[in-house]
C-alpha cells in the first residue's frame, strides 16, 4: 500500500488578549553604592542685623563743693564734683538722674547741717516727694543722710529739692572737703537682657 505524506496543518495566530493583573510586589534589592558629591551650592544672601542686648547698667556718685542757702521758692540742688557717672544718666546741669534702664534702683543722700539752721530737703520722683532729709537747728553741724529703693520706669527723674525759704535752711560744704553726696544705682533691671535693635 502506497504511504500517505502528513500534510502539517497550519492555524492562523489569534488577536492579543488583554492585559492580565499586576503581581504582588517583590522583595527589596539590596542599597546601592552612595554616590558621588553634588557641586556646592551658590552663596546664599546676607541675613538681617541681628539684635544686641542692651547694658542693664547704672550708677552715679555725685557731690557738691559750694554750701546752699534757702530762697523764697523751692530749687533744685545742683552739683559740680562727679565721682562715677555711668554713661551720663545722671545731668550735672540740671542736677536730675534720668532712668534709661527700668528697675528697683537704691538712693541716697549726705549732706552737713549748717549751725543754728535748719536742713530741709527733699529726694523727688519726677515732681512727687518721696523722702525727706531734715534736722532741726542746732548749735552743733552734724552730717546728715537719708536712703530709700525705688522702683522707676524709663523716662523717671530723680532729684533733691531745697525747701523754700520760711526759716533759714542750708547745708554746709566747701572746696576742700565735700560734705553733700548723692548715689544711686540700679539693684535690679525690670525686664532681663532685653533686646534693642542693633
Amino acid at each position: 500500500p502506497s504511504q500517505r505524506s502528513a500534510v502539517p496543518m497550519i492555524r492562523e495566530k489569534g488577536e492579543m488578549g488583554e492585559r492580565g493583573l499586576a503581581g504582588l510586589e517583590g522583595k527589596s534589592g539590596e542599597p546601592g553604592l552612595q554616590g558621588s558629591h553634588g557641586q556646592k551650592g551658590q552663596k546664599g544672601q546676607v541675613g538681617p542685623t541681628g539684635h544686641s542686648c542692651k547694658q542693664h547698667y547704672a550708677a552715679f556718685s555725685i557731690g557738691r563743693s559750694k554750701p546752699l542757702h534757702s530762697l523764697d521758692y523751692y530749687q533744685r540742688v545742683t552739683f559740680d564734683t562727679e565721682f562715677v557717672n555711668l554713661y551720663k544718666h545722671f545731668n550735672m546741669f540740671t542736677g536730675s538722674f534720668f532712668c534709661y534702664v527700668p528697675g528697683i534702683y537704691f538712693f541716697s543722700l549726705n549732706v552737713h547741717t549748717w549751725n543754728y539752721k535748719e536742713t530741709y530737703l527733699h529726694i523727688m520722683k519726677n515732681e512727687d516727694q518721696v523722702a525727706i532729709l531734715y534736722s532741726q537747728p542746732s548749735e552743733r553741724s552734724i552730717m546728715q543722710s537719708q536712703s530709700l529703693m525705688l522702683d522707676l520706669l524709663e523716662g523717671d527723674e530723680v532729684w533733691v529739692r531745697m525747701f523754700k525759704r520760711e526759716r533759714e535752711n542750708a547745708i554746709y560744704s566747701e572746696e576742700s572737703d565735700i560734705y553733700i553726696i548723692f548715689n544711686g544705682h540700679l539693684i535690679k533691671p525690670a525686664v532681663e537682657d532685653t533686646p534693642v535693635q542693633g
